[in-house]
């Protein structure tokens, strides 16, 4: 039988009615209420045995509901000069918006209070904008956006431009509106960075600007110079205050607690003087007024500690208004570490302290100058168009910056000479700790360019290269690492790390260095062989000078025409014992003025020299101070020195590896900050490191870092090594003697 005739067989026999149908409903909706009912009870205690919901957390949002934090803001660190003047330090800035809501009242009725920006007082809110802003800000622009903002029934408006106010400019405006009754302008705080001193030493200072992250919180993060390569010792760590809060999200008084204090940043040091740093930035700007050039720097060193005390380079720019950096031309590096560059005569100094170290260097003896043939070039000396002297001794080679001189004395010294432009520093980084330092470039393997090394062309070097090599020149052959920071202090001034003097090497006998700034006041006293005669002067001195002039290099090409040189001159005053050492450098002026270079010299070594206190170099202070060794492992090298430079550290970098694989210091002793630590790279081969005046422990260290066996003769400290400095490491024993 069919299913649909049997099924209607099946209703015929049943007598559907209304009280059947009640009874089946009621029977769906009893059945229906109780599966509910369970579903709900079983959802309800799976929510309270596990406290969540989706993903949600109820206990999370329970505490977000009843519980308040705020973040704690540390106080980013401030800079000073040496004698604690301040340079860069935290503040409290401003920026302006109005607001035009007219749901923004306070109280109701008659006692309502009007707090919005009224369209009727938009010209005399524009004008307290502008007469306490001035310049900063447009007057027509200001009156523009009040009204956009209004016809667009906006809740609030930025003020254009209204950015970087100062507290008292902030009083001023409130106070104006006072005055006249009305309201609408309002402010919204931010932290900022103070530079009161404008144009100081900015590329080295560099700058710091406020950052937002993903959680929306401003933070003031370093860009440049000290204020980016120590911005993890500046900025501090922030803090927590974490409280309780009512149903209508205020906190309860009495529940405030600070679950995690703000650690405020540490302050830097530097070695700048102020008072020199402030007369140079004086000089620089005179000198730059009158010269149309690509660039100019100059730098101030004490000689007996390698601390530079002033330093400024043009073009610079003002950290405070940072308005040069709206020029598309704008020099964003900075060039006593970023920039490598031929230096030229000045190199000639290296080149006979060398010469006179190896024996070589006979000041009376004479040869002709002017020309001479080398391979397939011709090496000529600067007076050779106009005529050059017919003979020359050998110091007055010197004074009269005589190629061929240099080119003759190197060829004697063959291949040691290239050594010693290793042993003077150049080819590899100083670790300053600034970001970004060139390591510059020895020359290429042929005969020509290793004997143009010997007046300064064919190799690139950097600044601070320059004034270590010049340090063993005035630090009678003991070369210091050039130091930019005095110490590290904490906020609270109980941890303190001293930065002490850092000897790097001792590449010429002080008899050498000596005789050097000897032949060099020829330069500035000599009427006939004297390229500066009686332009370098310090009153009460003797100076030892000698100038430079080098060609331009670019794209592996000399440049040619009247502005294609850098001109350069080196200055140590006095002669006998210097205290301090002056580089100074003018990159292709459109026109020549040989006034500009010695003026300033001579103006800023005066003062230099009235302020300088002979017992200085005898107050340094000593640091206790112990700091943890982090582990340096699998760093590059660069960052890995940097870091330990921060801490106090000598960083001593073995061999040419882009990272560190083992150190000499384990990670996580404590040490005292001013301890030498190698850093050993991978790397082909090795080079042996200048090792005069190292303890016995750091040379066994070496040794088990090298894999080199090493024996002693003496006790102390060494004075003598049975492998020169920068010849290559092999499997030989190497002594060390030690007193």
């Amino acid at each position: 039988m069919r299913i649909i005739e049997k099924i209607k067989r099946y209703f015929k026999k049943k007598k559907l009615s209304t009280k059947n149908n009640r009874k089946k409903v009621g029977i769906i909706l009893f059945a229906t209420s109780i599966g509910l009912f369970f579903l709900f009870v079983t959802r309800l205690s799976y929510i309270v045995i596990v406290g969540k919901i989706s993903e949600t957390s109820l206990e999370e949002k329970t505490t977000d509901l009843y519980q308040g934090s705020e973040i704690v803001k540390a106080k980013r660190g401030t800079i000073y000069d040496r004698n604690g003047e301040v340079i860069a330090e935290d503040a409290t800035s401003y920026s302006l918006y109005a607001v035009l809501s007219t749901s923004y009242v306070n109280g109701k009725g008659d006692d309502k209070e009007i707090l919005y920006a009224q369209s009727k007082d938009f010209d005399t809110l524009t004008k307290i904008i502008v007469d306490v802003l001035g310049d900063k800000v447009s007057e027509k622009k200001v009156l523009n956006s009040l009204k956009q903002a209004s016809e667009d029934n906006l809740y609030r408006t930025d003020i254009p431009n209204a950015k970087n106010i100062t507290l008292q400019q902030k009083q001023t405006i409130e106070t104006k509106m006072d005055e006249k009754e009305i309201k609408g302008l309002y402010f919204d705080e931010k932290p900022s960075r103070t530079y009161s001193n404008g144009v100081f030493a900015s590329h080295f200072i560099g700058y710091a600007d406020v950052e937002t992250d993903d959680s929306n919180d401003t933070k003031l993060v370093g860009k440049m110079g000290i204020e980016e390569a120590y911005n993890d010792i500046l900025s501090g760590k922030d803090g927590k205050i974490v409280y309780q809060k009512d149903n209508y999200q205020n906190p309860l008084p009495g529940t405030v607690a600070e679950s995690e204090p703000a650690v405020d940043g540490k302050n830097v040091y530097t070695t700048l003087d102020n008072r020199l740093q402030s007369y140079l930035e004086t000089l620089m700007n005179q000198a730059w007024k009158k010269v149309e050039a690509e660039d100019m720097t100059a730098v101030l060193m004490e000689a007996k500690t390698g601390e530079i005390v002033a330093m400024s380079q043009r073009p610079s720019f003002n950290p405070e208004t940072k308005k040069e950096f709206s020029d598309e031309d704008f020099l964003w590096y900075n060039l006593f570490s970023e920039d490598k560059y031929e230096p030229g005569s000045t190199m000639k100094i290296l080149t006979v302290a060398s010469a006179i170290d190896q024996g070589i260097f006979n000041p009376d003896e004479t040869y002709t100058p002017g020309e001479m043939d080398l391979m397939d070039a011709k090496i000529i000396d600067w007076d050779y168009e106009q005529g050059a002297k017919p003979s020359l001794t050998m110091r007055q080679a010197l004074s009269w910056s005589s190629n061929v001189g240099m080119v003759k004395l190197e060829q004697r010294m063959s291949d040691r000479w290239q050594r010693y432009l290793q042993e003077f520093g150049f080819g590899r980084s100083t670790y300053s700790g600034l970001p970004n330092e060139t390591s510059g470039d020895l020359p290429e393997d042929n005969i020509v360019s290793k004997a143009m090394t010997s007046f300064g062309q064919a190799i690139n070097v950097s600044q601070l290269q320059m004034l270590q090599s010049f340090t063993a020149v005035s630090n009678d052959g003991q070369m210091l690492k050039p130091q930019m920071i005095k110490k590290i202090t904490s906020a609270d001034s109980d941890d303190e790390i001293v930065t002490q003097p850092e000897v790097v090497g001792n590449p010429i006998t002080a008899e050498a260095a000596q005789k050097v700034r000897e032949y060099m006041r020829d330069t500035v006293e000599d009427p006939d062989y004297g390229t500066a005669y009686d332009q370098y002067k310090v009153p009460g001195n003797h100076v030892s000078v000698k100038t430079g002039t080098a060609q331009v290099a670019k794209d592996g090409v000399y440049l040619t025409g009247d502005n294609s040189y850098l001109y350069s001159s080196v200055t140590m005053v006095p002669t006998e014992d210097p205290a301090y050492v002056l580089y100074v450098t003018l990159k292709q002026p459109k026109e020549k003025d040989s006034t500009i270079i010695p003026n300033l010299a001579n103006q800023l070594l005066k003062r230099a020299m009235d302020l300088y206190d002979v017992d200085q170099s005898n107050d340094q202070e000593e640091s206790n101070e112990r700091v943890t060794v982090p582990d340096y492992r699998d760093l590059e090298t660069e960052t890995a020195a940097g870091d330990a430079q921060k801490r106090g550290l000598n960083p001593v970098v073995l061999g040419d590896g882009d990272k560190v694989v083992e150190q000499s210091i384990t990670n996580g002793k404590k040490v005292l900050s001013s301890e030498k630590i190698l850093l050993l790279t991978k790397s082909q081969q090795y080079q042996m490191p200048d090792t005069t005046g190292w303890s016995k422990s750091d040379l066994i260290k070496l040794g088990e870092l090298l894999q080199i066996e090493v024996q002693f003769d003496g006790d102390g400290f060494c004075t003598k090594q049975s492998l020169a400095p920068y010849e290559t490491v092999g499997d030989q024993t190497i002594t060390f003697t030690l007193e």
